[in-house]
């Protein structure tokens, strides 16, 4: 089982560089960090992580994560970044196919590729996006990455035929994030190399439905990652019997005095 970690990465918590080091030092597998462009102070949706509905301080000031994770990159040898989760609706898909392509280049090939389609309708539609559309401009944003990242002359729908370099060392793996679901499902069978279910509630009695989309998509079953999960002993042995390789533990986005013992904790479980 390889165990990752992810971390509201933000102007008061740990700086990254230093929670890369120490990561990889304790022979954790990879560094995820997530993506919220600014929260619109109206807050018309109420987050849904809490009963009442009140948003973590962390929101607010969430490092890029791209760049967040260049300094991840400079500061490690093997680990690997990963975005959990990148709001691909809202973003320019030709801009964030070049800064994702740089980064695998710079890295060595260690990008992981998280996508979502977002929650927060006042921070999608800041965007130019319709909160209804995100899903479907979501989906077209990461095929025309691929696209980018795969083709000599890339062409999608919206822009003409181009040249795009540098191209990434390997193709990095796209993983789209959610609840379990058909639209979710038909989403990870078309374009994802696998479903990163939040927590990891659930996956047993969705794995079928999961699997019924690869097939009928033609392809192999998607992987599954377990994303921002609390591990411990008995739920990573569960994962296993499940045939999860791999899973990725949540930090407190906090100073390092916070961090590490945490850090600590998840580095105990490793075999």
């Amino acid at each position: 089982m390889k165990l990752g970690v992810t971390m509201f990465a933000t102007d008061l918590a740990m700086p990254v560089q230093q929670l890369a080091k120490a990561a990889e030092e304790r022979g954790l597998d990879s560094l995820y960090l997530p993506e919220h462009t600014h929260i619109p102070v109206s807050r018309r949706t109420p987050y849904p992580g809490a009963a009442d509905g009140e948003l973590p301080e962390e929101y607010k000031r969430t490092l890029d994560p791209l760049v967040a994770l260049s300094f991840a990159a400079a500061a490690t040898a093997r680990l690997r970044l990963g975005t959990g989760i990148l709001l691909a609706a809202q973003r320019d898909p030709i801009v964030t196919a070049k800064a994702i392509a740089s980064l695998d280049l710079l890295s060595g090939g260690r990008v992981v590729v998280g996508v979502g389609f977002g929650w927060n309708v006042e921070e999608i539609e800041n965007h130019g996006v319709p909160y209804g559309r995100r899903r479907e401009i979501a989906r077209h944003h990461v095929m025309a990455m691929q696209a980018l990242w795969r083709d000599e002359v890339a062409s999608f729908e919206g822009v003409e035929p181009a040249w795009s370099w540098p191209k990434p060392l390997s193709r990095p793996p796209v993983h789209v994030g959610g609840a379990a679901g058909p639209k979710l499902f038909a989403h990870v069978a078309e374009y994802a190399d696998g479903w990163m279910p939040i927590g990891g509630r659930g996956i047993k009695a969705a794995l079928p439905a999961l699997r019924e989309a690869c097939e009928k998509a033609g392809r192999s079953m998607a992987r599954v990652i377990p994303f921002a999960t609390l591990a411990t002993r008995e739920k990573l042995d569960y994962f296993a019997e499940l045939g999860i390789e791999e899973a990725v533990a949540t930090l407190p986005s906090g100073p390092a005095d916070e961090v590490l013992p945490v850090l600590d904790r998840y580095a105990a479980l490793l075999p």
